[in-house]
């Protein structure tokens, strides 16, 4: 009898047999264009106007054809292209017809905002048809700009330095483009051919064409552009870019009497200095020194019940550029050997003890500097070299006998990551590897850190058949070493829980001073090309993997195996535009063998029309078991779920647009249920003017919520409670934009998380398939509150066995940011930045309106001022 996981996987080869089986699609031809050089002529102008007389030196090509939504079609309004150059730079002109020029939407934004009518030129001048630069031009003059990775992934962090400008006309819209050869990468061939691209958003029917036609779901990005030919003679621009900054600041708060480091108000003024380095036209240095990260928001509020960490997304602009390039996802989610917020992180360690009065903890770890070396050569190497060095950090002390000293909380550590990737088989397939290594100059007081961490990875992917078909894998190693206490701590981490009561495979060795552990992923399918999509693969993470000195892992000791496949409508009907449904499956297992979880999913998704979405999805969980619940416990039994979701929302085109959804969640018996409503309102009364306001609601009762561990004469207790939980956040945001070029931004969100616990039981047999054999609920003559604890009399003999305090919390946060950015000249900025927090723990016996006006609108927030000037020096 073949198992469920069994009789899906043979479905998967069977499907995957047949659509191998299937003709292939016909090759698009590769379009061509060729340009010249002007550079005896007039300088270009950059004013929108295509009168200049070097325009005239080449013809215009056109013909673009529509990508979306009805694919192969000829284009509601037709789009022409030149393109020309000097020794210097490369000038782009665009002319994009429209009937009826009232019809332009102009609306502004925020640089990358991508919005109204607008239009791009793509440039692979690697000619690797794997990276490419991207330049957007909206019809009301705003700019983006994005690094093109791994043939479509679109990177908008990069920003690089050049000019543009738009005119209305009656024919339609102009746009005009000057891109320094110094912002792009090509060799020093005397006659070079690079990939182009182009496309255009037609805001009216929400279409986009390109110059260079592409099936519905091309096999990638920048391996389908056309070809730029005619040039000759060009140089390659070494990149010198040097940016100092100045940033004043000013913190107000609630005085704290008695308390010299909550007196009120702080101030400071500090310098730094970033640059960016051509080392050669192809490999780019950039430095920091004493970065200040002062204008970026603020993390949204969360609160995690199940002890893993929170994942919040990189913010700051020197590690979030080229990113790409550093990545190293090996296992899904989130899993990587290089997250780049560990540098920075707050610090480790606490200033705490029974003598100790007063205590300034630093909030982050200062970075003295980083460096990162990076970029791709000709021959199809990229390379990344990032290194960074982070200060010891002290917290200033004051017992209580008014004695002042500081204590390390923080080692001056040092981050280093290396990776690489080599190209070949005419860049349809790659091969690549990665060495993370974190060093920490140890103290005594700070012994439960590492003192050495080290991971190394090598992945690689091949494709074939036109990219119609990968396959792709890599494979991991981590090394940690520190003192046998460092080891422990980290062998009994919610990541690895050696101390598990029922594991047979792992046990806690206090004499450890080093663990080793591997992890990878293997997969093979079919991409984004016609109408189908399908993968097969699995990972895996050994017990001892460690990486969160440097990388990010939420739990080890896990072997996984998953199968997705989806069908495509791309062409539009007369009720849709394009549709698509799919069928996930995943089941997984720990390295003792233990069969924990099976997971089933059917999900769709539709653009309507009148260009309305909606999209929804079911899963069935037929087995879930964890081994992390109980917290070095045994392995924990869940029921069995069934979920389902919707969500929908109107057209994003209109003035006024809203998407509102619902998450509904149950396990049998009422073991646990989620319900999530969400209500999203997006607001434009204006050109210059935008409104967002993102609203969020969440219940997750749990009749098994895991509250602490006892012991009832030498046994194990494992206390659970019937946990009644509420979350609530609003998201306010507010873009106005005077021109491109000065805005004014809004961000903030309040967050609510209220947790109240009843009906406490204990463990009783964790892997039982009934919940009422699986814990036992104390009745009324064996638990009682007293004084702000429960205490537990389980044998009824009227003396206490065990007590535990009283779990109920609620968390309260407000953050704000208000910010003025002005670019004065291309690359050079001033921010002036107005931030506001509160951030504190609530009564959780207050209800939701209670806290609002208690914990937040009664409360004195921190206030933050700031002023930052930059000025980039480009020589």
């Amino acid at each position: 009898m073949l198992s469920q996981s069994q009789t899906v996987l043979i479905g998967f080869f069977f499907l995957t047999t047949i659509n191998f089986a299937q003709t292939t699609e016909n090759t698009i031809p590769r379009r061509s264009y060729t340009t010249t050089s002007v550079q005896n002529q007039t300088p270009i102008k950059i004013d929108g106007n295509l009168d200049d007389e070097a325009w005239n030196a080449v013809a215009w090509t056109s013909d673009y054809v529509e990508f979306q939504p009805d694919n192969g079609t000829p284009p509601t309004e037709q789009t022409k292209m030149k393109i020309v150059y000097d020794d210097k730079n490369l000038y782009v002109a665009f002319k994009c017809y429209q009937k009826d020029p009232e019809t332009i939407e102009q609306r502004m934004g925020r640089r990358d905002d991508f919005p109204g009518d607008w239009v791009e030129i793509n440039i692979d001048s690697y000619g690797d048809d794997r990276t490419g630069f991207s330049f957007t031009i909206s019809a009301s003059g705003v700019k983006g700009d994005e690094f093109i990775s791994n043939n479509g992934n679109f990177d908008s962090s990069w920003n690089p330095i050049w000019y543009t400008d738009t005119q209305v006309d009656s024919e339609g819209w102009t746009a005009e483009i000057r891109i320094p050869l110094s912002q792009l990468r090509f060799g020093n061939d005397e006659e070079q051919v690079w990939g182009i691209q182009s496309t255009r958003r037609y805001f009216n029917n929400e279409e986009r064409s390109t110059w260079q036609p592409l099936p519905a779901n091309p096999p990638g990005w920048v391996s389908e552009f056309g070809e730029l030919r005619g040039l000759k003679g060009l140089k390659p621009q070494k990149q010198l870019e040097i940016q100092p900054y100045v940033v004043g600041q000013l913190d107000t708060y609630k005085e704290q009497p008695g308390n010299p480091f909550e007196d009120g108000n702080d101030s400071r003024l500090t310098g730094g200095l970033d640059a960016k380095i051509g080392i050669t036209n192809d490999l780019t240095v950039d430095l920091t020194i004493n970065p200040d990260f002062g204008q970026v928001d603020a993390d949204p509020g969360a609160v995690a019940l199940d002890g893993f960490e929170i994942f919040f997304q990189e913010r700051r602009p020197f590690f979030v550029e080229n990113k790409s390039v550093f990545d190293f996802s090996f296992a899904g989610n989130q899993d990587n050997l290089f997250f780049s917020r560990r540098i920075g992180r707050s610090p480790q360690g606490q200033a705490i003890g029974p003598n100790i009065a007063f205590v300034d903890q630093p909030n982050n770890t200062t970075i003295l500097g980083a460096a990162k070396f990076s970029g791709k050569t000709q021959d199809g190497w990229t390379v990344g070299v990032l290194e960074s060095v982070t200060d010891r950090e002290f917290a200033d002390v004051i017992d209580t006998v008014g004695t002042e000293r500081q204590e390390l909380v923080e080692p001056l550590t040092n981050y280093a990551v290396a990776r690489v990737q080599k190209d070949f088989n005419d860049r349809n397939s790659y091969v690549g590897g990665i060495f993370t290594g974190t060093v920490r100059r140890m103290d005594p007081n700070l012994s439960f850190l590492h003192s050495h961490a080290y991971s190394g990875g090598i992945d690689f992917k091949h494709n074939w058949k036109e990219r119609k078909y990968y396959v792709e894998g890599s494979a991991v190693l981590s090394n940690v070493r520190g003192s046998a206490e460092a080891i422990a701590r980290t062998q009994t981490s919610i990541t690895h829980l050696f101390q598990r009561t029922d594991a047979d495979h792992v046990e806690v060795d206090p004499n450890r001073t080093q663990l080793t552990g591997t992890g990878g992923r293997f997969e093979i399918g079919k991409g984004a090309v016609g109408n189908w999509r399908y993968n097969l693969g699995g990972n895996w993470r050994s017990p001892e993997l460690e990486l969160n000195d440097i990388g990010f892992l939420r739990q080890a000791d896990d072997i996984r195996q998953y199968a997705n496949i989806r069908h495509f409508w791309n062409q539009s009907t007369s009720w849709y535009r394009q549709a698509n449904v799919g069928f996930n499956q995943f089941s997984s297992y720990d390295f003792q063998g233990n069969y924990n979880r099976m997971q089933y999913e059917i999900n769709g998704y539709i653009n309507w029309k009148n260009n309305w979405w909606t999209e929804a999805g079911a899963s069935h969980k037929p087995r879930i078991y964890s081994n992390t619940v109980l917290r070095g416990g045994p392995r924990w039994r869940w029921n069995e779920e069934n979920f389902f979701f919707l969500f929908s929302g109107t057209d994003s085109r209109k003035k006024f647009s809203m998407h509102a959804g619902y998450v509904h969640s149950d396990a049998k018996q009422n073991n646990f249920s989620f319900r999530r409503y969400v209500l999203r309102f997006f607001y434009q009364p204006l050109n210059s003017l935008s409104l967002s306001l993102i609203n969020e609601f969440e219940q997750n009762p749990n009749k098994t919520q895991y509250v602490t561990e006892s012991s009832f004469n030498g046994t194990p207790r494992y206390i659970l409670g019937e946990i009644d939980n509420e979350s609530l956040s609003t998201t306010l945001r507010v873009n106005f934009n005077i021109n491109p070029n000065l805005t004014i931004q809004y961000y903030g969100q309040p967050f609510i998380f209220n947790a109240k616990y009843t009906n406490f039981n204990y463990v009783n047999n964790a892997t039982a398939k009934d919940l009422n054999e699986r814990v036992t609920w104390y009745d009324s003559n064996q638990i009682s509150f007293e004084n702000g604890q429960y205490n537990v009399d389980e044998d009824s003999d009227g003396t206490k066995d065990y007590s535990f305090g009283d779990p109920d919390f609620a968390f309260v946060q407000f953050r704000s940011n208000l910010v003025l950015r002005w670019e004065y000249i291309p690359g050079s900025e001033i921010f002036l930045v107005w931030s506001q927090g509160i951030n504190g723990i609530g009564d959780p016996t207050n209800d939701f309106g209670t806290i609002i006006d208690n914990q937040l609108l009664r409360q004195q927030p921190r206030n933050t001022f700031l002023l930052k000037a930059t000025y980039r020096f480009v020589l």
